[in-house]
């Protein structure tokens, strides 16, 4: 009877020391234990990215492409920057192609005509203008550099056209650098492009839109989407510092110039292309641009460049096709003085060409 009273005792004891040393930490140090409790049990509200949205919506415009007094095509770009009375908005050059008239509608609805600076077809990126005084925001740019795999990221655009303008996609960043083949002219792979991955859904109308972080700042623009029935959530975006590059060429010369050798070409794996041309290649060459035809008094008629040349390399690169050639080729400057590697005759040969302008 004696130890039940005494656990009793202690129990009650303890009870008493615990309540007390509870009350005088409260007492003592209120707002550490606030902070504890209301860390463990706080309920949070996901707001997702409203407020990056925010920032970046009033920058984002709906692109109309008018050929002949006719709506031809709908795409989206932003506002990048302003200097004095002009406003200056990024988009894709696929956006603007043949363009006879190009509207711009702001996202409160407001309407105005915009001029076209300059656009490129290998970038595909085109700069508009338009007086400062009819915009409603300017986009802030951000880094694709500092960006990682796994970022979340969104886009901001018009799919399916005008009605759906403003639309929000979000995702994250799947990769970066790929090198993705494109088609510039015909039917075959001609160019590369090193862009960013995203399975951000990008549809018909958001190219030339913001890709973006979670802070509401660009770090690409949006250019194309693979479509095939055995993929799903693959979309790309050129980095936004290539993108600034090649605008501020569009700005400066209305153009951008590449190196231009004077060769036609054709891909050493067209072999029946290339015996209808006259030209046979040993079978275990499957690989490389074959050139059919040299410009006379041209960078590469000095340079001692002939008709069958297979170009393999590109200084230290090598190269398998006409798209890599191009993208090789044009990572350096007019001017330059590179070194080209072909097979002539069975063996390898190396040449020196300085790169002439387009």
């Amino acid at each position: 009877m004696r130890r039940k009273r005494l656990v009793f005792v202690l129990c009650l004891l303890c009870f008493i020391l615990g309540v007390g040393g509870a009350a005088y930490i409260v007492y003592k140090y209120p707002n550490e234990v606030v902070k504890t409790v209301t860390e463990k049990n706080v309920t949070v509200t996901d707001t997702g990215i409203a407020d990056a949205v925010e920032k970046i919506e009033s920058a984002v415009v709906v692109v109309q492409n008018y050929q002949r007094n006719t709506l031809a095509g709908t795409g989206t770009g932003f506002v990048y920057k302003v200097e004095g009375k002009t406003a200056y908005i990024m988009t894709n050059h696929h956006v603007i192609e043949n363009a006879k008239d190009i509207k711009i509608t702001f996202a409160d609805d407001s309407e105005t005509t915009a001029t076209l600076v300059g656009s490129d077809e290998y970038a595909d990126i085109a700069v508009l203008k338009v007086d400062a005084d009819k915009i409603k925001g300017v986009a802030t740019l951000g880094s694709s550099v500092n960006a990682r795999k796994g970022d979340t990221v969104f886009t901001i655009g018009s799919p399916m056209g005008i009605d759906y303008r403003g639309t929000v996609t979000k995702g994250i960043l799947s990769g970066k650098d790929r090198l993705v083949s494109v088609s510039i002219s015909g039917n075959t792979y001609d160019w590369i492009m090193n862009v960013m991955q995203t399975d951000a859904a990008i549809n018909p109308g958001n190219s030339g839109g913001p890709l973006c972080n979670v802070n509401g700042e660009v770090i690409g623009i949006n250019s194309m989407k693979i479509v095939e029935s055995t993929i799903e959530g693959i979309g790309f975006a050129i980095p936004i510092e290539d993108a600034l590059k090649y605008a501020d060429d569009l700005i400066k010369n209305g153009s951008i110039s590449r190196p231009y050798i004077g060769i036609s070409m054709l891909n050493a794996s067209s072999k029946y292309q290339l015996v209808y041309s006259g030209v046979r290649l040993d079978e275990d060459i499957t690989r490389g641009v074959v050139i059919m035809a040299v410009e006379k008094g041209s960078s590469a008629d000095k340079a001692g460049l002939v008709k069958g040349d297979v170009i393999i390399k590109v200084e230290n690169d090598n190269v398998s096709d006409i798209a890599e050639f191009r993208y090789r080729l044009y990572s350096h400057e007019v001017n330059e003085t590179i070194k080209l590697t072909v097979i002539r005759d069975g063996k390898e040969k190396e040449l020196s060409i300085t790169l002439g302008s387009n």
